[in-house]
């Protein structure tokens, strides 16, 4: 089963709009794989796109950390909300139906309460000249824990309502399967 499966592409793309609009953050939906599965890209600050440019910038700080905290909401079910080796934090819900894991939620792109970008690790792991990342890091947006909590839960609302409203139409299918209608 794919994501595409309980909810079309266009839908998924309004939630990704949608949460961008209300929280301002860098958010897509990624699948197993950890791909992304619509070309929606919205930035919210200058830092992530010079890292994302560099290879090493998207296989070891963006994909590393996608990869890592999907992999712990996977196996708790549950939202998982840290920070990047770049240090700006990252929120990633789980999407199930039933027991199957279909992919993620995921969104980032800004500094917790008082966290700072880490221009060091980012320069150590990118080669993207320090002064220059700490010229891009000058303006970061924050998000406060609370309203990232509150973001987590507007998330896992939207997802519970995708997948209450998917299993009830295969209920409805097969119960109607059932009785030859």
């Amino acid at each position: 089963m794919k994501l595409t499966d309980i909810l079309p592409l266009d839908k998924w793309v309004s939630l990704e709009r949608e949460i961008h609009q209300k929280f301002g953050i860098d958010t897509n939906i990624f699948n197993t794989d950890g791909v992304r599965i619509s070309e929606f890209k919205e930035w919210v600050n200058r830092l992530c796109p010079e890292i994302k440019a560099t290879d090493k910038g998207q296989s070891f700080i963006c994909a590393v950390a996608h990869m890592n905290l999907a992999a712990m909401a996977q196996n708790t079910r549950q939202a998982v909300i840290e920070e990047c080796d770049a240090g700006l934090f990252k929120l990633v819900v789980p999407i199930f139906v039933n027991d199957e894991f279909l992919g993620a939620v995921g969104a980032c792109g800004m500094l917790l309460d008082d966290g700072e970008a880490d221009s060091f690790l980012i320069n150590k792991m990118t080669e993207i000249d320090e002064d220059h990342i700490e010229s891009l890091a000058v303006d970061l947006p924050r998000m406060s824990s609370d309203t990232a909590q509150t973001m987590r839960r507007f998330i896992e609302s939207k997802i519970s309502r995708i997948v209450s409203h998917y299993e009830a139409s295969e209920m409805k299918r097969d119960n109607q399967g059932a009785t030859g209608e």
